[in-house]
């Protein structure tokens, strides 16, 4: 059950965390919305073979401990002072620990890892494809955390199942948080491990079956918005309420105003785009879930208990393209093409057009609408007139055709058109590619002036969930948009189809 705290003064503060795949944030609210302090520690990427990716757990828990008190010191506030705490996270990145130690057995596996692609082939050859998305609403997908977890219980063949404990990133930070007190997660975070039904909103026992994963691993699942437990008086000086959990896509969701509260529904034709390491189009469909015939997934925007002690749950339809702010550090990182993801702009700009050069973005295989586990990046149409301007354009041009594809069959999906798309993320400062966007999608493009919206999420929910904030329509209506670009005549569509062509020779790349 979840309750209400007292109404606040205010004089107090809301703490909001961002635990991201590139790297972890920590931002203080005050009671005016406004962000009085912020910490940041980039994350370090573990790459072990191609494709497989992985996060040291202990490395994600020591830098929240770390941004969190540099926040709180920024801020210049006690600790005492703090309200409520937030919490978001990257999805589907999951992990396995020893309960007694507090030890993870072995480097988290993150979303985009790609090492459990052959169990999802042999399932999808088995048949269960239907099934799992029936249940869950997800496509069988090396994304989502369900493989994952079998694959680390596979390797760890000799421990004592009643000493381990299993979850996503929100579980293993809330259980650090509340000094290993708490082992819970919220229906949002749940609903992306393909071990979710939908419909219950609680662990699928035929899934929990079919992937030999003991229930009693597992973290209770609970509301996004309410009291999961406090803060270990040792960490911050203060014990302090944890009144929200939201994964990141659905935390910039909720910090966009795109969703409800209380059973209202959200405008009609509104979805949010966040350009982070992926890019992720999220578009709330109320209390009904929305089946697309389209290859987007139906998941979990948010949840609440209300006052007759049952659950409102906001649902959503997602299209989740796995490689976008990634290609622009790839060139940075690897390539050495840029030295700051900001001179992308500028380089775009110096080109009239790509050169002939189509980028296609497969990293770790490709998502929405495509679900091909084994596609690859690649550029096509390189001549010897190409210059690196060319290839850093075509890179930001295949951001916008997948967000495009997205767009396209959200369209499909749905009777009412996207009218306009709200962006957040990275990727978004990037004005070449937001009004390339906006041409090529054809309708208005939004960039508010707070581009963190993720955390704002998630602060926005902790301070509704304990009577911080009374408002979350005020809240909403504060937002100021800084820019908005509008769709030019000119439109670059051409252009699309021969992309779309570059895709298609990517397809089973690596089968």
């Amino acid at each position: 059950m979840h309750t209400f705290g007292k109404k606040t003064p205010s004089l107090g503060y809301i703490l909001a965390l961002d635990l991201g795949t590139t790297g972890n944030r920590a931002f203080v609210f005050n009671a005016d919305g406004k962000i009085v302090g912020q910490a940041y520690k980039e994350l370090t990427q573990y790459y072990p073979q191609p494709g497989w990716l992985e996060h040291d757990p202990q490395q994600i828990w020591q830098d929240t401990c770390w941004v969190m008190q540099t926040a709180i010191a920024n801020a210049q506030i006690a600790p005492s002072a703090i309200a409520a705490l937030g919490l978001t996270v990257q999805r589907e990145t999951c992990l396995i620990w020893d309960k007694t130690t507090g030890k993870p057995l072995h480097r988290a596996i993150v979303w985009q890892d790609r090492r459990t692609a052959p169990l999802c082939h042999q399932l999808q050859e088995q048949g269960y494809a239907e099934e799992i998305y029936d249940r869950t609403g997800l496509i069988i997908d090396a994304y989502f955390s369900a493989t994952k977890l079998r694959w680390l219980l596979d390797n760890f063949t000799d421990i004592d199942l009643n000493n381990i404990l299993a979850g996503t990133i929100d579980t293993w930070v809330l259980w650090n948080l509340t000094g290993g007190k708490v082992h819970a997660t919220d229906h949002s975070n749940a609903s992306r491990t393909m071990l979710m039904n939908l419909k219950t909103c609680e662990w699928d026992e035929i899934l929990l079956d079919l992937f030999q994963i003991p229930a009693h691993i597992l973290p209770q699942i609970q509301p996004s918005l309410g009291v999961f437990g406090v803060t270990d008086a040792t960490l911050l000086g203060a014990e302090i309420p944890i009144t929200a959990i939201l994964g990141d896509q659905q935390a910039a969701l909720f910090g966009h105003g795109c969703v409800g509260v209380a059973r209202r529904r959200h405008r009609p034709g509104l979805m949010k785009c966040t350009y982070g390491t992926g890019s992720f189009l999220v578009a709330h469909t109320g209390d009904q879930i929305v089946r697309s015939h389209h290859q987007l997934i139906s998941t979990v925007a948010w949840t609440q208990a209300n006052t007759s002690d049952t659950l409102d749950v906001g649902y959503a339809l997602e299209g989740s393209m796995f490689t976008t702010g990634a290609c622009i550090q790839w060139l940075r990182d690897r390539l050495k093409l840029i030295k700051t993801a900001a001179e992308t702009e500028a380089m775009a700009n110096q080109v009239k057009d790509n050169g002939g050069v189509y980028f296609v973005p497969a990293f770790s295989g490709l998502g929405a609408p495509y679900w091909d586990m084994s596609a690859r990046g690649a550029f096509f149409g390189i001549t010897a007139s190409v210059q690196p301007e060319h290839l850093v354009r075509a890179v930001l041009e295949a951001i916008a055709y997948q967000v495009l594809e997205v767009v396209q069959a959200i369209n499909a999906s749905s009777s009412t058109s996207v009218g306009r798309l709200t962006v957040d993320g990275g990727a978004c400062e990037n004005n070449f590619l937001m009004q390339f966007q906006a041409d090529v999608l054809g309708i208005p493009v939004e960039r508010p002036i707070m581009r963190d919206t993720t955390v704002q999420g998630a602060a926005f929910a902790a301070g509704l969930a304990v009577g911080f904030w009374e408002s979350y329509e005020a809240l909403v209506e504060q937002r100021q948009i800084e820019r908005v670009f509008e769709p030019r005549s000119d439109n670059p569509l051409s252009n699309f189809g021969t992309w779309q062509k570059a895709v298609k020779r990517t397809l089973a790349w690596e089968e």
